[in-house]
């Protein structure tokens, strides 16, 4: 229902204004935002670690009033694919819990099975941080990272990458501190955000009032050393240039720093 009523709000939407806006432009901008934030501001962002009890490594993440809980499960088995390869696997688990959003959702527990964006998303999160590994260096062992959102404001699915390569981190950072691996198999950190054209202008970090109403919206997922890993980018009625394509990378770019940064301090990587 939110999403048909995005594509009648978008049908026949126009952007306006330049299709490349400048660096310097960017800087000094002030988009028409409902938080009020500049084009290229991030929300807050916080990384809490060690939340959980039992699991190998754990954190809550917030990124303005999206809030996801993160933990990494290490296990000494690995999928029947992978068994006598030598090679390790980090799978992912994604979840919404009822009242994360405005009204109740089920839970897909009761329903029976998972919605086809539930598991479109963790397969999502679980590609994006096997990229940022040496599954060599792993070993045969399979890390499970489980996000689940507390409350969604738009970007959980960015929020859960960022958040679960904390958690991986700091479940690598014990298997080393037990002598159970030798050589570091983080690679590079792996973070991720949400860019688009709110308004007709290119805005970083689309909180749930943009994402509804954003002619172009996309998920972009970086390393630290600015390597994409995967881009997904939709026009919700819109279509757009690829001059704007690349004015939102160089967002993109921007929002993954600071969110590397987050994680640096978090993990004291």
């Amino acid at each position: 229902a939110i999403k048909d009523r995005r594509r009648q709000r978008s049908n026949g939407l126009t952007i306006r204004g330049p299709a490349h806006v400048s660096p310097s432009q960017i800087k000094k901008g002030k988009a028409m935002r409902p938080s009020g934030r500049d084009l290229s501001d991030m929300r807050s962002v916080s990384i809490e670690t060690g939340v959980l009890k039992h699991a190998e490594g754990s954190c809550l993440i917030k990124v303005g009033d999206t809030h996801v809980l993160c933990s990494a499960t290490i296990e000494d088995r690995v999928p029947p694919f992978v068994k006598g390869s030598g090679l390790g696997w980090i799978t992912a688990e994604y979840g919404m819990l009822p009242r994360s959003t405005g009204s109740r959702m089920r839970r897909e527990a009761t329903v029976g099975k998972q919605g086809g964006r539930t598991v479109e998303i963790q397969r999502l999160i679980g590609r994006s941080l096997r990229a940022g590994v040496d599954r060599v260096a792993l070993g045969e062992r399979q890390i499970t990272v489980d996000c689940d959102v507390i409350q969604a404001d738009g970007g959980t699915r960015c929020a859960s990458i960022t958040g679960g390569w904390v958690a991986l981190r700091l479940s690598v950072a014990k298997l080393m501190k037990a002598g159970e691996v030798i050589s570091d198999p983080m690679v590079d950190p792996v973070a991720a955000v949400s860019c688009g054209i709110y308004a007709g202008q290119p805005v970083l970090d689309l909180d749930y009032p943009e994402d509804c109403e954003a002619g172009v919206d996309g998920n972009f997922i970086m390393t630290a050393s600015k390597q994409l890993i995967e881009v997904q980018m939709s026009a919700e009625g819109a279509t757009y240039s690829r001059d704007q394509m690349n004015t939102l990378l160089d967002l993109a770019e921007k929002g993954v720093g600071d969110l590397v940064a987050k994680q640096r301090e978090a993990t004291g990587a």
